[in-house]
Order: C-alpha cells, then sequence, then structure tokens
C-alpha cells in the first residue's frame, strides 16, 4: 500500500503553531471509555471530518509517519501504529492555516502526545505527514459490552482486529433469529429487543466485508454492564 501525501502546503504553514497535539485519552466520540482499560493505550488519534466517517471509521489502524520536514521530523522518518478513537471536531470560525485543520476538506490526525513524539520533536506541534491504512493487529477477541436495560440493549464493541472499523453488527438470543442492529453513535449498536434471560451471540461485520460470528459469547445469566469476549478476525 502506498503512503499518500496529505496536505503538505496547508500543514507546513503551521508547524510553529503550538496548538497541543494531546487530548483526553478517556471517553471520545467512539464511546471506548477509559482507552487503557479498553487496550488501546496512548497510540490512538481522533480524525477530522473528512476521515472521520461520521463515526464509523472508530477502530481502524493507521500507520503515520512525519513526511518533509526535516526540522521537526525524527531521523529516519519512522511511522507510528495508531488506532482511531475520537473525532477532532471543526472550528468553522478559524481558516484552515489558522487553526481551522480539522476543518472538511482538511485529512488531520489529533494524536496524543506519546504517539507524536515516535515520529516528531514534541515542539514542531503540527506537522506534515503521510499516512495509510493497515490492519489493526489486536490481542484476543472482540470484547461485547452490554450496557441498557430491557428493551434497550446497547453493545459497545471494542478491540476489533483486521479492519477495525465496525460497519454492522447483529445480535441473536437463544430464543429469537438474527437481529440486525442499528448503530447509535460510535462503536455502540443498539437492539429494542427484551434480550434478558437469553444467551447471546453477535456477528460483525467491518468495512472491508468480512464477518466474525461469536456464539453464546454470553450465558443466559448475563448482567448489564458486563463484558464479553467473543471470536476475533
Amino acid at each position: 500500500m502506498i503512503f499518500c501525501d496529505i496536505w503538505p502546503d496547508v500543514v507546513h504553514q503551521l508547524r510553529n503553531n503550538r496548538k497541543s497535539v494531546l487530548w483526553n485519552s478517556s471517553g471520545g466520540a467512539c464511546g471506548y471509555g477509559d482507552l487503557y482499560s479498553q487496550g488501546y493505550g496512548t497510540n490512538t488519534a481522533a480524525l477530522s471530518t473528512a476521515l472521520f466517517n461520521g463515526g464509523l471509521s472508530c477502530g481502524a489502524c493507521f500507520q503515520v509517519r512525519c513526511s518533509g520536514d526535516p526540522k521537526w521530523c525524527l531521523r529516519g522518518n519512522p511511522f507510528v501504529t495508531v488506532t482511531v478513537t475520537n473525532f477532532c471536531p471543526p472550528n468553522n470560525a478559524l481558516s484552515a492555516n489558522a487553526g481551522g485543520w480539522c476543518n472538511p476538506p482538511l485529512h488531520h490526525f489529533d494524536m496524543a502526545q506519546p504517539a507524536f513524539q515516535q515520529i516528531a520533536v514534541n515542539k514542531g506541534g503540527i506537522i506534515p505527514v503521510q499516512y495509510r491504512r493497515i490492519p489493526c493487529n489486536k490481542k484476543g477477541g472482540i470484547h461485547f459490552t452490554v450496557n441498557g436495560h430491557s428493551f434497550f440493549n446497547l453493545i459497545l464493541i471494542t478491540n476489533v482486529g483486521g479492519a477495525g472499523d465496525v460497519h454492522a453488527v447483529s445480535v441473536k438470543g437463544s430464543r429469537t433469529g438474527w437481529q440486525p442492529m442499528s448503530r447509535n453513535w460510535g462503536q455502540n449498536w443498539q437492539s429494542n429487543g427484551n434480550l434478558c434471560g437469553q444467551s447471546l451471540s453477535f456477528m460483525v461485520t467491518t468495512s472491508d466485508g468480512r464477518t466474525s460470528a461469536s456464539f453464546g459469547v454470553a450465558s443466559a445469566g448475563w448482567k448489564f454492564g458486563q463484558t464479553f469476549i467473543g471470536e476475533q478476525f
């Protein structure tokens, strides 16, 4: 896969701007909550509107490297692998070259500071980069956290390997057939059926069309707030 240059001229104009690349590592627009406990750590990034895809890019993995700026790029132009865990909102009150770097149609990665420091000098602040999409390499199975109440099941899906970004989910109770779920926000998927007292199975489809089925991952005695581990891609 070939690296693509992303807005080199605009980003070069901003390289001395001290806008922080560090953002809170908990919560976020993907709904992952505490990124440490979920296994994402600090190699994470928030994406601008053009890349975030309304939240469907949550969980995708990218290699990013500093490009064409010897003052700030680390020697050898190493890359860092980051997982998408948040959204970098636009600021339409500012122009693209004066603080509005997450405004459409710009492609921008707002990286956690430990990730940024693997590719550039922290003082650089805003740097030109190249990036490419790569498969996610996650340890263990997909995690399903069950929230909600009897007729509102909200499933947070994390630790997804392969393409990483979930685009479709179905749930099956031990007394039902497969039921498609709708995306509520981030990577929280909802079903309005009463599945209490039934063992649960999940089918997860990522953006590349691959599907992983996890049968009976939650026993009939499951409780809201619990997390269950299923199959991985």
